[in-house]
């Protein structure tokens, strides 16, 4: 709310002097600058944090291509980081010639937006730059969930056409029908609303983990798994990553790109609630929202390593770290609406939805390097109803205000609508996502596009298709037929 100074209502005020109307214009005249000056700084304040949040975002670029080159064998490793880096190059283009305008384009239908097509028209009175950086970081993170799960066997082409059409139409028009005020099942809108209550999914436990992970999974389905994970008995056999170290430090970026993924989703900070006669301001529900990620992505690292201590009987790191990525995905979509006691039970189960998940896929002969399709689509859809089952009344009606008589969560005395939107996400993505990428992946393999050579995989991409290895080796020593060994194979 700005405040003005108006001469008339002065004037009088400082009395019949001959010189009074001028005082007060003079004095107004001065005050309206000063609270200009206030105005503007706020607006400069909302737009660093969301740009600063940008960043953030797009710093868990860098963590994805770490995770994901010391998942695969070290014959992989170019392929997998210039995989990593067109995903961003090209998601940006297609992004801005399609994806914002399907997303975000309002005024529009409840299924598609309409607007702003290559930025046309823009910016406008909703949306400034900085918005549409924030919502296209989002996009390529998508995009980089499902390039884990085909990774190792995937013609090079295939990455640039799948990229492209996820970024630029699959997960915008999803990204519409749950954030666009337009949106079918956004609770941003005022009338018609989903249940009543529209989906709760603050930063995208399903719009972007569950939509990444449905896409990862069709394609790791249609291609079939790598040469050698699975024995001629059916018997899994691990095709371990070649670098624990740059999983956990792909792992430590992703968890310090969530800080700017779950509480940059408030977009502004400047902004101030009424709470039993005293206020308080949107900072605080970014610190609750920062508190309750760290702790469901911290409850599920410990829950995963002592689980799979009993399980298995060792201690090991890469499951540890998927573990914790699994809370923040699980977290991601109620982090702003949920108190921090809730999120360690959130991050809890979902350490055990990727344990069971991971079992599922290895009993019916799913191979997925980066467990991407479990840990995204698995704990993202646990995420999806966690929120609607602990979602606080005050919280929600916080931070999605407009509309008297929300429904929030059924454990927290909300009743079942929410729940039931909830469902009907999870059900609308998966078939949205599986109508779209599905026949897509089914494509590039019929046109003999979608995976390597026996030759090409034995060898490895890097050598077959970038032209050389990642790393150099150091000759070793002769084996037995006078041949030189080397390392990395």
């Amino acid at each position: 709310m700005s405040l003005s100074c108006s001469p008339d209502f002065l004037g009088p005020l400082l009395g019949s002097a001959a010189n009074s109307t001028a005082a007060a214009d003079y004095i107004c005249s001065q005050f309206n600058a000063v609270s200009n000056k206030f105005i503007d700084t706020g607006y400069a304040v909302d737009n660093t944090y969301l740009l600063f949040s940008t960043y953030l975002v797009f710093s868990m670029q860098l963590g994805f291509a770490m995770l994901c080159a010391g998942s695969v064998r070290a014959k992989n490793t170019m392929n997998i980081m210039l995989t990593n880096v067109l995903d961003a190059a090209t998601g940006a283009v297609f992004y801005y010639l399609f994806g914002f305008a399907m997303a975000f384009g309002t005024p529009s239908n409840g299924f598609i937006g309409q607007q702003f097509f290559g930025l046309s028209r823009f910016p406008s009175l909703s949306f400034d730059y900085g918005y549409f950086l924030y919502q296209w970081a989002f996009a390529i993170a998508a995009a980089g969930i499902t390039s884990g799960s085909i990774a190792e066997r995937t013609q090079f082409v295939s990455y640039l056409v799948y990229s492209a059409f996820l970024t630029g139409f699959v997960y915008p028009i999803t990204s519409h029908w749950f954030w666009s005020a337009d949106g079918w099942a956004s609770p941003g809108r005022t009338d018609n609303l989903l249940f009543g209550s529209g989906v709760i999914d603050f930063a995208g436990s399903g719009v972007v983990h569950l939509v990444g992970g449905t896409a990862g999974f069709w394609g790791a389905f249609i291609e079939g798994p790598r040469m050698g994970r699975f024995e001629h008995n059916g018997r899994p056999a691990p095709l371990r990553g070649h670098s624990a170290t740059l999983v956990v430090l792909g792992t430590f970026l992703l968890w310090f790109g969530w800080y700017g993924f779950n509480p940059g989703s408030f977009f502004n900070i400047l902004k101030t609630y009424g709470k039993s006669g005293s206020y308080y301001g949107q900072w605080s529900a970014v610190g609750r929202t920062a508190v309750t990620t760290t702790l469901a992505g911290s409850t599920a690292a410990l829950t995963t390593l002592f689980g799979k201590r009993l399980l298995v009987g060792h201690w090991n790191v890469t499951d540890v770290c998927n573990g914790l990525l699994g809370g923040f995905a699980a977290i991601t979509g109620g982090a702003s609406v949920v108190d921090p006691w809730a999120a360690i039970l959130c991050g809890f189960v979902s350490a055990w939805v990727l344990i069971g998940f991971n079992k599922l896929a290895e009993k019916f002969k799913y191979d997925d390097p980066l467990e991407a399709a479990q840990l995204h689509g698995g704990c993202g859809s646990w995420g999806i109803i966690f929120t609607a089952l602990f979602a606080k009344k005050e919280y929600v009606n916080e931070v999605y205000p407009g509309y008297s008589g929300r429904p929030f969560g059924l454990f927290m005395g909300g009743g079942g609508k929410l729940l039931a939107a909830h469902l009907v996400q999870i059900l609308v993505i998966l078939g949205w996502v599986s109508v779209t990428m599905g026949p897509l992946f089914y494509l590039l393999r019929h046109l003999n596009l979608l995976r390597i050579t026996h030759e090409e995989e034995m060898a490895g991409l890097d050598l077959t298709s970038h032209g050389g290895h990642a790393y150099e080796y150091p000759p070793v020593p002769e084996d037995g037929n006078g041949t030189l060994k080397h390392l990395g194979f």
